[in-house]
């Protein structure tokens, strides 16, 4: 018989989490009621947000309780059925959680079609992530031809997406990554101008060098002291994509912000977003990145950990940086 593990929130963390914070635990198969379906999971997607529900503090999203499993974006292969909509044998992406095995109404799922790209895909560059960049750019940055794009995090599932679109575009795109062989992947394989290493001790100087024409838009993902140095670069009427502050999320003191002067004197927008809140924008952002990734405009890391078990490790070392690509865990087989 399959297992079915469960990854539960053992305790909200304190600071930086630990695997201490997790449990893993086998649980029956559970059975589809009238208008259900099971699905078995395969793939499970590990995002920073994730991090934020485990706090019992305010959120966008309902508030872990210990004991209760984690949440989490998953695509799978349904098993049984008694919903229309999705026959056996179907793939589905949903937002089953950190589990094998997951019974479902069907709400919130959808049924993809695996020969337009790999499982996988609809969990990064053609799912959350991939239109995470594609409306925070496009309709928040609204970049110019000639215009100049930073991206932060930019070897990531999000940032590196964002990047390739503004290239599209017709922009000049800087990144910011952590160490060479990232930021080598950002130039040499995702087309960036130029990508700083915030690891650097030249990191400033590096970063007033590759913008001369100062900064346009900025895509965030990290906060903290890459934030600041941006927004000491930006140029008037900049754009600003709040996407995520993920050099934030574990502390126990959030950092200061001292840039609230850049913002004001070069009139700013500075526009936090949740994807999730756009749901008719995801089919067309989809459709024309599945078109960008055919004509082979647009390309995509994965890092992969194997098995439910492994999941607690990944999650910790996407949010230390360690993950090289967008975070992925291989819970079984494409197919049985």
């Amino acid at each position: 018989m399959p297992k079915n593990l469960n990854v539960l929130m053992k305790q909200h963390p304190k600071g930086w989490v630990t695997e201490a914070d997790f449990e893993v635990a086998e649980r029956p198969i559970p059975s589809p009621g009238p208008g259900q379906l099971l699905v078995r999971n395969i793939w499970l997607s590990l995002d920073p947000y994730m991090r934020g529900v485990m706090d019992p503090g305010r959120s966008y999203l309902a508030k872990l309780q210990p004991g209760d499993p984690m949440i989490g974006g998953t695509v799978g292969e349904v098993m049984q059925s008694d919903n229309p909509k999705f026959p056996v044998g179907a793939y589905v992406v949903g937002n089953l959680g950190w589990r094998g095995y997951g019974v479902t109404d069907g709400t919130g799922l959808v049924q993809i079609d695996p020969r337009i790209a790999p499982l996988s895909t609809w969990l990064g560059v053609l799912g959350m992530p991939g239109v995470t960049a594609h409306y925070g750019l496009m309709q928040i940055g609204k970049p110019k031809e000639g215009e100049t794009v930073v991206v932060s995090a930019a070897s990531g599932a999000v940032g590196g997406t964002v990047g390739q679109i503004a290239k599209i575009k017709g922009c000049r795109v800087v990144g910011i990554a952590g160490g060479k062989a990232k930021c080598d992947y950002v130039v040499n394989e995702l087309g960036f101008d130029a990508c700083i290493d915030y690891k650097a001790p030249d990191m400033e100087a590096a970063f007033k060098d590759a913008t001369p024409k100062r900064v346009d838009v900025y895509f965030e993902n990290v906060g903290g002291q890459i934030m600041e140095m941006v927004f000491g670069r930006l140029n008037s009427f900049a754009r600003v994509p709040l996407c995520g502050i993920i050099s934030q999320y574990n502390l126990t003191e959030p950092e200061g912000f001292t840039g609230m002067r850049h913002l004001l004197v070069n009139r700013a927008t500075v526009t936090g977003f949740i994807i999730s809140d756009h749901m008719p924008y995801w089919p067309g952002a989809i459709q024309e990145m599945a078109g960008w990734i055919k004509a082979g405009k647009l390309k995509y890391k994965e890092d992969v950990a194997e098995g439910l078990e492994a999941a607690p490790a990944a999650f910790i070392g996407m949010l230390a940086g360690k993950n090289f690509g967008k975070q992925l865990v291989r819970i079984g087989p494409d197919k049985l």
